[in-house]
């Protein structure tokens, strides 16, 4: 008597593209380095997997969320995203974020950078902190002045990086405890 309910999708019907160029798209994230690469992929012009294209809609669960917010446009401090990706929820608060994807109810503050990075649900990014080509895991709370990302040989102290330079940070490593919504 069967238990579960299984199903398959074919590979080669896993056609993206809006021209004759259609082709399968898969990426497998198994590292952190493929994981970080498929999310900035994400945020050229033009990926490979376009989250705009209405002839193959991603259909999952996602809370409903006010939209992003960008506040402050002070000469010192404003709140700016360029090539992002940045999710319902997100207040970027007098902060730069470049080339990077910030997924639900991210707070980046003021004076603060983020390039080339994957910020997870529900990260604070404190006031003058730098995070560079950096994987911040759900909950993190980067304190203020904190710069990651930039200096490989101290994040290695404390942090884990990757092969290819990228460093992930978990809500444990900074000393936070498990990761949690408190």
């Amino acid at each position: 008597m069967p238990r579960y309910r299984v199903f398959a999708h074919r590979f080669a019907e896993s056609c993206v593209g809006s021209d004759d160029s259609h082709k399968p798209y898969w990426r497998d994230v198994g590292t952190i380095d493929a994981y970080w690469e498929a999310n900035m992929e994400m945020t050229k012009v033009t990926p490979e997997l376009n989250l705009y294209d209405k002839d193959w809609p991603i259909w999952t669960y996602q809370e409903q969320l006010p939209p992003a917010k960008f506040v402050f446009d002070d000469g010192d401090r404003r709140g700016t995203a360029i090539d992002s990706l940045i999710s319902g929820g997100c207040i970027i608060s007098g902060a730069t974020v470049k080339r990077s994807l910030l997924f639900s109810s991210v707070g980046v503050h003021s004076w603060a950078r983020v390039e080339d990075s994957v910020i997870l649900p529900g990260a604070i990014i404190g006031r003058r902190a730098v995070i560079k080509r950096c994987i911040i895991d759900k909950y993190c709370r980067i304190p203020e002045g904190m710069a990651i990302g930039v200096n490989p040989e101290e994040d290695r102290k404390r942090f884990h990086v990757s092969p290819k330079g990228i460093t992930l940070v978990t809500a444990e490593m900074l000393g936070q405890g498990a990761a949690s919504r408190s």
